[in-house]
């Protein structure tokens, strides 16, 4: 006797990185946390949050916060929806677009949420592989005609972005909905979003997670043309973002200089990071991220990722067909990335 749907049944639930445990010292490179700390603004906005705003439910639309994203990204707040993290919108979008017969389609390798996604509503997945340099598969895409495309820009694990010239050819080509996951895209050289202004079926989504160095606030976004996002509306929790995360999230956007002086800090240690293991004999995909994927010189990846646990520092390995002679590393400090190059250099 099962009490679940045959699909969940069946599924394999996404499995999240490492967590260490409370009071466990390590240094953990393995879910692309930003090493510096959030701004001082967002940091004084939670000490001086009004316990009222506990007692009462949250404004349901995030008003002030849409306000302060569409002026920080120059957009109409009406553009702008927030969500419990970017994770909540990729489930709305799911939710709202996909069912039995309906397809989704991703270039693989990528985050394996979409796929999760997808079989949560009994939809077909459909797996576009990239080549080696992991450059966007633009007409395997076309070809799928899927009703929900979801192209990460920057690519995790790859860290490689989608030329928007690329981004732009798909949605012209798509019937469906186009989304372009830019989680990672403060950390790159350009975005997509002039796309959201251009196409009626491209959502983009943002994350205060990474670059805003707020992966515990759970605060994400989308900018979408309202045709879409009405939809989107439709199947959202009616209090999705709890009233300090909007009141946190709203300062840490306003606090520009901050987020653009940690991201500059980032880039030159991802650089200088991407130099030292290029230097031991790895192979590094040139990244736009704040994480670097990379083949050990001997491909024994889970060996090393074994071995660095052992001594204290988590990075990423994934058991999967073409990323398990891999590692993702995320960027540290300069501290943190000198520790782990001392260790990888040991266990070679």
């Amino acid at each position: 006797m099962t009490f679940f749907r045959r699909n969940i049944e069946e599924m394999t639930a996404y499995v999240p990185g490492e967590q260490p445990r409370p009071g466990e010292k390590v240094i953990k490179l393995n879910t692309n946390e930003n090493p510096y700390p959030p701004s001082p603004a967002a940091m004084k906005a939670c000490r001086e949050f009004d316990g009222e705003g506990f007692r009462r439910y949250p404004d349901p639309l995030s008003t002030r916060f849409r306000q302060v994203a569409g002026h920080v990204l120059n957009v109409p707040p009406e553009w702008v929806l927030p969500a419990n993290g970017s994770d909540e919108l990729l489930t709305m979008i799911c939710r709202a677009c996909l069912e039995p017969g309906r397809k989704a389609a991703a270039p693989m390798p990528t985050y394996v949420l979409y796929m999760t996604l997808a079989k949560i509503q009994d939809a077909e997945f459909v797996e576009i592989p990239f080549d080696e340099d992991y450059t966007l598969p633009v007409q395997a895409l076309i070809t799928a005609d899927a009703a929900v495309t979801l192209v990460a820009s920057p690519n995790s694990p790859s860290g490689t972005l989608a030329p928007t010239a690329a981004l732009a050819e798909l949605a012209r080509a798509l019937a469906g909905v186009l989304v372009i996951d830019e989680a990672y895209v403060d950390f790159a050289d350009e975005n997509a979003l002039a796309l959201a202004r251009e196409f009626p079926n491209v959502v983009i989504l943002r994350t205060l997670s990474k670059s805003y160095s707020l992966a515990g606030l759970r605060l994400g976004l989308a900018v979408a043309q309202p045709g879409l996002l009405a939809g989107l509306l439709k199947v959202k929790d009616s209090y999705n973002v709890d009233a300090l995360a909007c009141a946190v999230g709203s300062a840490a956007l306003k606090d520009q200089a901050h987020l653009k002086a940690n991201v500059t800090k980032v880039r030159a240690s991802r650089e200088k990071l991407s130099a030292g293991l290029a230097g031991l004999g790895f192979r590094v995909w040139p990244s736009q991220s704040n994480f670097l994927l990379v083949r050990p010189p001997r491909g024994d990846a889970e060996r090393l990722y074994l071995a660095l646990k052992a001594g204290g520092i988590l990075v990423r390995y994934f058991k999967q067909p073409r990323l398990d002679d891999k590692l993702r590393i995320s960027v540290g400090d300069e501290d943190q990335n000198a520790a782990l190059l001392r260790e990888l250099k040991a266990n070679l």
